[in-house]
């Protein structure tokens, strides 16, 4: 059985090796603690954000953290997908106008994708129009918003609109996720769900999913 604990440390300790072959013991024993994995890794992750902030790490930790974090999440895709062995449903994701970061975003895609979702990445400094126009060529109907910076609050709050303005908004799902979302900010900007954790956006995305 995979060493979950020693996984947790290796994620914040950034010990690639291990983390990628506990990864692989998982897979090698049937995949059932895929999920669980996932969540650990989610709360290394955690950790390595903590240490950057308090200045033990570095953006180059925090950009290596990240496509660990992706390796990770290939190793262990198959176990994640639905049990019929179809595509959970595809989604646009990127990172609102006027924000250049994607670290972030880019472990949310890794963990969405590893659950299955064809994922639409837009990339970063995503316009209104260029979200909506993608959502309405492919008939997309999730969205996940990302953003750092506090006036990424201000390009979801437009993109929300660009859809209202579309007709759209009725027929989308929106979850917004990054640093300066809160349940008060969601409700204000008029999306239907938001978290800090990649985690949440995959169970919120899943459950659209389905309906």
């Amino acid at each position: 059985m995979a060493n979950l604990v020693l996984l947790k440390k290796s994620m914040e300790d950034l010990e690639e090796d291990s983390v990628l072959a506990i990864m692989r013991e998982i897979m090698n024993d049937g995949g059932g603690e895929a999920f669980r994995a996932m969540e650990i890794c989610q709360a290394g992750m955690e950790t390595v954000g903590n240490r950057f902030e308090e200045g033990e790490y570095f953006v180059g930790d925090l950009i290596f953290a990240g496509e660990m974090m992706t390796s990770a999440m290939e190793i262990i895709a198959p176990a994640l997908k639905s049990g019929d062995g179809k595509n959970a449903g595809k989604l646009i994701l990127c990172t609102v106008k006027d924000d250049l970061h994607d670290i972030g975003k880019n472990i949310v895609k890794a963990m969405l994708q590893a659950a299955g979702f064809d994922v639409v990445d837009l990339g970063i400094d995503a316009s209104p129009s260029s979200i909506v126009d993608t959502a309405r060529e492919q008939g997309i109907s999730i969205i996940a918003l990302s953003g750092v910076l506090t006036l990424s609050l201000d390009s979801m709050e437009k993109t929300i609109k660009a859809f209202k303005e579309a007709g759209m908004r009725d027929k989308v799902k929106i979850i917004i996720g990054g640093n300066p979302v809160s349940e008060e900010a969601c409700k204000a900007i008029g999306a239907d769900d938001w978290g800090h954790s990649p985690l949440k956006a995959v169970q919120a995305c899943r459950n659209w999913s389905r309906v």
